[in-house]
């Protein structure tokens, strides 16, 4: 009996000991969940939100470019792009056979497909072909009901309605490079592109606007199941050139018929850029809609540099536009006044050198101002030997010789200095060594600086430009 009892006890006191383990427990438990459904509430229902909630970035319709009467040199025209959800279609080489019977569908669409449709998940649209047009668009929206899995997509490309005509001057946008990355998500947008040159290039950050958002709910497995809510976004700001994009078309019809040429015609008042021709030139559209290797190829390997602007990008003799500034630094020395009277008799020697002058009977004597009318060369050169060269350096440097005017890619000029003038003293008499490096400045090859100087171009909103 004293040993029954004591089992008892002993059992007694474990189930004691378990009961009271359980309450612990129970305890720890109610009160952990206590904690998470009252005290951490807020932090939990956050990150719930965000797993559920996701926020995808909108690309902002890029700015337009007018010319200086508003007629829209670059604007955004209706991009429509086939796509392929891979997990509703059966077999997607065949609803890509499918399609091609509909649109074409080269062998680089093709195998881009399939390769996406390998590397992203089943529920992800994979791109088949883009910029499609009006037409293409119809064929594939008539026969989607018999192609699972497809869908048309809409988006804004950047269009160019002047094509080659201006496409130096506007320069043109193409997908962001892993080098141009500088963690700003909008950049990596697959849709997103920025300006890569000219005008596009320049005005890119005024062009490009603020990011849309988007905030679409999501399952576990990150299939979109609804949008939430959506914010466009501001778009870009527009730019008004001083462009005319009328005689920018005539002049470029004027040098079609050479195989190599630039032309730039200025307001000669306020300096504007009324037309800038470089030819050949190239469709700024390639770029945008995605240029393929072979046209890449054709166009870097022209040997008549289509992508090169010209205009301000090669180096040329300056040759009489160079003569205003000898005869502004002479004045401002006091070497000659407007009045002096030079004699030309179609040459002038300076040591065993005659340098001719293009009148070869000579103009006669001449004041300046009958100088510059017609274009007197050794008016000129005479003149240049009447000041110093310190003069003239400063007067190319004042009026824009080496001054950058704002437009990618351009070429600072080049002009000869004290360098120059060490290098050749020691072949002609020092007291002529001067005289040569004033000449040199004159005749060597420079940059069309005289261009680069009044070629610029206004920036204004499409509002500002209307209150001008």
């Amino acid at each position: 009996m004293p040993r029954d009892t004591q089992q008892q006890k002993s059992l007694t006191r474990r189930a004691a000991i378990i009961g009271g383990g359980q309450v612990l427990l129970t305890g720890a438990l109610a009160a952990r969940l206590y904690q998470l459904q009252v005290f951490d509430r807020d932090r939990y229902r956050l990150m719930a939100d965000e797993n559920r909630i996701n926020l995808r970035f909108l690309v902002p319709p890029r700015g337009r470019i007018f010319d200086r009467f508003g007629v829209e040199l670059a604007n955004n025209r209706q991009n429509y792009r086939v796509v392929i959800v891979p997990e509703e279609t059966a077999d997607i080489d065949a609803t890509l056979t499918a399609i091609a019977t509909l649109i074409e569908v080269g062998d680089g669409d093709r195998h881009r497909a399939l390769r996406d449709a390998k590397r992203k998940h089943a529920f992800v649209p994979v791109v088949v072909r883009a910029n499609l047009n009006w037409d293409e668009m119809a064929r594939i929206e008539v026969a989607i009901p018999e192609l699972p899995g497809v869908a048309i997509e809409q988006g804004l490309l950047r269009n160019y309605p002047y094509g080659q005509t201006a496409a130096h001057v506007l320069g043109y946008v193409a997908a962001v490079s892993e080098k141009e990355l500088t963690g700003d998500p909008l950049l990596e947008l697959p849709d997103f592109r920025i300006g890569k040159a000219g005008i596009e290039k320049s005005q890119d950050l005024k062009l490009r606007g603020a990011a849309g958002t988007s905030q679409v709910e999501v399952n576990a497995y990150g299939r979109a199941v609804r949008e939430i809510a959506r914010n466009e976004g501001q778009p870009g700001q527009d730019v008004v050139l001083g462009l005319d994009a009328a005689m920018q078309d005539y002049v470029t019809k004027r040098c079609s018929a050479e195989q190599s040429i630039s032309c730039v015609l200025l307001d000669v008042i306020t300096g504007d850029v009324l037309a800038l021709v470089s030819s050949p030139s190239y469709d700024p559209m390639l770029f945008s809609a995605g240029l393929s290797q072979a046209i890449w190829q054709d166009l870097s390997t022209d040997p008549r540099n289509p992508l090169s602007n010209k205009a301000i990008a090669g180096l040329y003799p300056p040759g009489s536009t160079f003569k205003p500034v000898v005869a502004l630094a002479a004045l401002e020395s006091g070497a000659i006044t407007a009045d002096t009277p030079i004699t030309c008799p179609g040459y002038l020697e300076l040591g065993d050198a005659t340098f001719h002058c293009w009148q070869h009977g000579g103009h006669g004597t001449l004041h300046l101002h009958d100088a510059i009318k017609k274009s007197c060369d050794v008016f000129f050169y005479e003149t240049a030997r009447r000041w110093r060269t310190k003069q003239v350096m400063l007067r190319c440097k004042q009026i824009g010789a080496r001054t950058q005017f704002g437009r990618p890619s351009q070429v600072s000029a080049t002009f000869p200095g004290q360098a120059i003038m060490k290098k050749w003293s020691h072949r002609l008499p020092r007291r002529l060594s001067e005289q040569l490096l004033a000449l040199i400045i004159h005749l060597i090859p420079q940059t069309a600086w005289h261009v680069a100087r009044a070629t610029r171009y206004r920036t204004d909103t499409q509002a500002q430009s209307s209150a001008q």
